[in-house]
């Protein structure tokens, strides 16, 4: 691709490109082309002037400037999301522009007796609205809306009434691009996650497929825990499905043979095969977005106190009205009361405040799905972490394999990384890759595999039952035994790292020994946390003596240890219990009770399906540090919130005082009224974070 470098300094790059009209297909193109370039940080595409924006790190300028010329952006084949917010943004905008121009031509161009009319014409909406809102016994804005407008027209004052109009119309448009950009971005950052699955040949083997190659009849294996794919008919198995991200039902759903699958939701226990009947990026988008935009999630209890106190300040301004023309007989002194109320920017500043944040929230990788959620981020005083994945790294390796019984270190790692390859965690994930440094392939020879939650696996292999996973499962669970003579050995593991364990037809095997150090950046995270106000507690499923390791070495207010899902949720409960607002922080299947029960539950964006599911919250695994910045931005959002809503309150009680005294006509009340509004909503809109 042909291009111009306008500008460039450390880091970052402006280029022009060469095409005639670029659409807002071909600057998707080439926005997620440069993002999937390894070294890209950031791509910022002007499809109006063709320009393109840059960041890079250090030391890639060659090697991203010759990744853009051999691109071809009517030939690329690069993956763009089912929907971005580039078509709906060009849509607002130009709606925006029209609604305005057309005010200034209209007064520039059109006589007075035909705006006149125009006006009137308009109106009607309005003042249908009123009345409608009045028949059904309810004294609304839309009330107070619909009153101005015809008692302007009554008086003949068609500018004061058209410039109403004009300003309701302005924050129509804003409020709803506002709202659908987030809800957009909202719906974008819920898709599905996911780049591999299991798909059934035809001999019966389980591949790891990439899942843009699945195509529409083929037959992909879904277990517990894990995020179906991709939409399609159940053919085998049976399994209870969690639907609440599609359909918003509370309850997990059974699936059999013959139901149909959607793409997006979590099979919560059991195991089924789906013969897909829509690929990757259809179907899923549109249903994931439709249920945001009709979730109460979006709104927090700020914003529904806001909305109910706009509503009741109706009948005050009305009654402010009244009093003034039955003490002065003026009724442009009324009438200037009359086009102030406080509902208007209550009802549009404090949403927008809302999604803007978390808009700006994405910008640090952070997805929130609702308002409230952040709001409870900013009264919590609670934080709670899983230990595993969450302050510990997510990539745990193998540091050694011990066995028992005479058991042969290769095969127990080839065989527990059979096992351990179909449930995605973090240690399972260290299994697997342990295997494969060494070389050890291991094709699939055992029977159905069951995962029991926050324990481990049991399966069988050549009629013989093996199970892997914690002490308290294969020793206490199962009862797994282990020669006198080996006990010592067994006593004497290193209490540095994790164990798993693996017994084959009740005797112990192997022990395998996983290092999994804590996150650099996991023990100035804590203390930040701790200053900003917030008590930090750590729960684990691990070993006391790695708990005790891990809790020491944070500095961490509370900690438990060996608990299960239930002890986790119970843990909120009782914090609830005396008077605490709960964040719950963790990335796995046995977190998700927790994320659940907590008051917003933040899951790490590649930890379970099901985890991800029921997280009211997502943030990077990479940066535990983005916890901070949530904090920050929550508190910060709630100022502003009750800093709008004191300069809403007190501009527009100065305006019906002027008004009352005569010093303000109707169109300057109505002009400073609209005015205040639209400059409280943009600067609601504007970054609450300094970068």
């Amino acid at each position: 691709m042909k291009c111009r470098i306008l500008h460039e300094s450390k880091g970052r790059i402006r280029l022009h490109l060469f095409i005639g009209y670029m659409t807002c297909e071909e600057a998707d193109r080439v926005e997620y082309y440069l993002l999937s370039h390894e070294s890209v940080k950031e791509v910022k595409v002007n499809e109006r002037t063709s320009d393109v924006t840059i960041r890079y790190e250090e030391g890639a300028r060659a090697s991203v400037i010759e990744a853009l010329a051999c691109f071809d952006v009517e030939k690329s084949k690069v993956i763009v999301p089912a929907q971005t917010t580039r078509r709906m943004s060009h849509e607002f905008q130009d709606k925006l522009f029209f609604h305005v121009a057309r005010r200034f031509i209209n007064r520039l161009i059109i006589p007075m007796p035909i705006r006149q009319i125009i006006t009137i014409a308009k109106s009607v909406p309005y003042i249908k609205e009123g009345l409608k809102s009045l028949t059904s016994g309810k004294l609304e804005v839309c009330v107070l809306d619909a009153a101005s407008i015809a008692v302007s027209l009554l008086r003949k004052d068609y500018n004061t009434a058209g410039s109403v109009m004009f300003l309701l119309g302005v924050g129509d448009i804003m409020d709803e691009w506002t709202r659908k950009k987030s809800v957009n971005d909202l719906a974008a950052a819920m898709a599905l996650n996911i780049d591999k699955v299991w798909v059934l040949s035809e001999n019966g083997e389980e591949i790891l497929t990439a899942i843009d190659k699945v195509e529409v009849e083929d037959v992909i294996v879904v277990r517990m825990g894990n995020m179906i794919p991709l939409d399609g008919v159940v053919i085998s198995g049976e399994a209870s499905v969690s639907q609440a991200s599609i359909t918003g039902e509370g309850l997990p759903v059974a699936k059999r043979e013959g139901s149909y699958a959607y793409a997006g939701t979590v099979v919560e226990e059991g195991e089924i095969h789906i013969k897909v009947k829509k690929t990757v990026g259809t179907g899923q988008y549109d249903r994931i977005a439709k249920m945001i935009e009709e979730s109460e999630k979006l709104k927090s209890e700020t914003e529904n106190h806001a909305f109910r106190m706009a509503d009741k300040l109706v009948p005050y301004t009305f009654g402010a009205t009244f009093i003034t023309y039955l003490l002065t007989r003026n009724v442009t002194r009324a009438v200037s009361i009359l086009m102030v109320d406080f509902c208007c920017a209550l009802k549009l500043s404090i949403p927008i405040a809302v999604l803007s944040a978390m808009r700006e929230a994405g910008q640090y990788h952070i997805s929130v799905k609702g308002g409230k959620f952040l709001e409870a981020v900013a009264k919590a005083d609670t934080i709670i972490f899983d230990k595993t994945g969450t302050l510990t790294y997510a990539t745990p390796k193998v540091v050694d394999v011990v066995t028992f019984d005479g058991a042969d270190k290769d095969e127990s790692l080839r065989l527990a990384a059979c096992l351990e390859e179909h449930y995605p965690h973090s240690m399972a994930n260290a299994v697997v890759k342990a295997a494969e440094e060494k070389g050890l392939t291991h094709e699939e020879e055992h029977s159905k595999v069951e995962y029991v939650v926050a324990h481990g696996i049991a399966s069988t292999i050549n009629k013989e039952k093996v199970i892997i996973g914690s002490y308290h499962f294969v020793f206490e669970d199962e009862g797994a035994v282990i020669d006198d003579s080996e006990k010592a050995k067994l006593e004497g593991l290193s209490n540095e790292y994790s164990h798993l364990y693996m017994a084959v037809n009740g005797r112990v095997k192997t022990a395998i020994l996983i290092d999994d150090p804590v996150k650099s950046e996991a023990k100035a995270v804590v203390e930040k946390l701790k200053s900003l106000g917030l008590k930090v507690v750590m729960l684990t499923g691990d070993s006391y003596r790695v708990a005790t390791r891990v809790a020491g070495e944070l500095d961490v207010d509370d900690y438990k240890a060996q608990v299960l899902p239930e002890d986790k949720a119970m843990y909120i409960k009782n914090e609830h219990e005396m008077g605490r607002t709960c964040i719950m922080t963790g990335d796995g299947v046995n977190d998700s009770p927790a994320l659940s029960e907590a008051d917003a539950g933040i899951a790490i964006n590649n930890g379970a399906a099901i985890a991800r599911e029921v997280a009211d919250i997502m943030i990077s695994e990479e940066d535990i540090a983005s916890i901070i910045t949530l904090r920050k931005l929550s508190c910060l959002l709630q100022n502003r919130i009750e800093g709008n809503y004191r300069s809403i309150v007190s501009f527009n009680a100065f305006l019906i005082l002027m008004g009352a005294f005569g010093i303000f006509t109707p169109t300057v009340t109505a002009l400073l009224h609209n005015g205040s509004t639209i400059a409280i909503s943009l600067h609601s809109m504007t970054d609450l974070l300094k970068k």
